[in-house]
């Protein structure tokens, strides 16, 4: 299987992620509004990414042939609902400017939050799961 536009989306997502930090370092009302359109920019891809792995990658791994890799993508699936969830929330909530600028402590416990869980997650996918998908 062809994992390959996973990672790439991984890695845009993981570029995007850093460059939030980055800006939020630098100062969040400042750069609201570059945050909110890198945000928007961001869930374009994350929202990319779902929609064809759960369609696509999951059902692929439950009709081949390995059990292990049938019962990991089941637990991937499945554990990312709520991620997706929170994030979906978060890219609601901070996807304009005015909104960023008028709460910057709750954009940097949203970002250290829902990003975080983010990040985790497609690192356990980049280390632990994508190589056993390739090496099938």
């Amino acid at each position: 299987m062809n994992i390959e536009k996973f990672k790439h989306q991984h890695a845009d997502i993981l570029g995007n992620i850093s460059a939030l930090r980055g800006l939020a370092q630098a100062g969040v009302v400042q750069n609201a509004a570059h945050i909110a359109g890198l945000i928007v920019s961001m869930s374009a891809t994350v929202k990319l990414h779902l929609a064809v792995e759960d369609p696509a990658l999951y059902p692929a791994l439950q009709r081949g042939a390995n059990p292990e890799l049938a019962r990991m993508g089941q637990q991937y699936q499945k554990d990312m609902g709520p991620i997706a969830q929170a994030y979906d929330a978060f890219a609601k909530r901070w996807n304009q400017p005015e909104n960023v600028r008028r709460d910057e402590q709750g954009f940097r416990d949203d970002v250290n939050r829902v990003l975080r869980m983010l990040y985790e997650r497609m690192q356990r996918e980049n280390r632990d799961f994508y190589p056993r998908i390739e090496a099938a």
